[in-house]
């Protein structure tokens, strides 16, 4: 189970895109879309097809990845449209103040994640976000 520390405040500029929403996005010519989970997650839980994985925080410790913003700058330019999903669309908003406060200019939480919030059982997948929502994803 990742640990998460409080999140802060959502950044003004930090744009809000429903899973289908962020579909369209991606089907875009330029767009980054970036998978923020930790590798564990990304790989055995699933992703969306085609996305980035680039942790936010990352196994063992889940302490925060000092080269995330530096890694985001590999593969987009602030002027690129950036979605960024994680397991609820809560640490994304952590990570999209982080690249607004670097200089990116369109950046976008994916609402609802890609497991999506609990059930009454605790179960994700089951209420919403990009798996329960049938949107394109792979797993290994």
């Amino acid at each position: 189970m990742v640990a998460s520390a409080p999140h802060s405040p959502r950044h003004p500029n930090l744009l809000q895109a429903t899973p289908d929403e962020a579909f369209r996005l991606s089907q875009q010519e330029g767009t980054v879309f970036i998978d923020i989970r930790s590798e564990i997650e990304h790989f055995f839980v699933g992703n969306p097809v085609g996305v980035i994985n680039i942790p936010w925080q990352d196994a063992p410790d889940f302490e925060l990845n000092p080269d995330f913003v530096p890694a985001v700058f590999r593969v987009a330019k602030k002027h690129q449209t950036v979605l960024l999903i994680c397991r609820s669309g809560h640490r994304s908003i952590d990570a999209g103040n982080a690249l607004l406060e670097a200089g990116f200019q369109a950046v976008y939480n994916v609402l609802e994640g890609f497991e999506g919030d609990r059930d009454e059982k605790n179960h994700r997948s089951s209420v919403n976000g990009w798996r329960f929502r049938g949107l394109p994803w792979v797993q290994c």
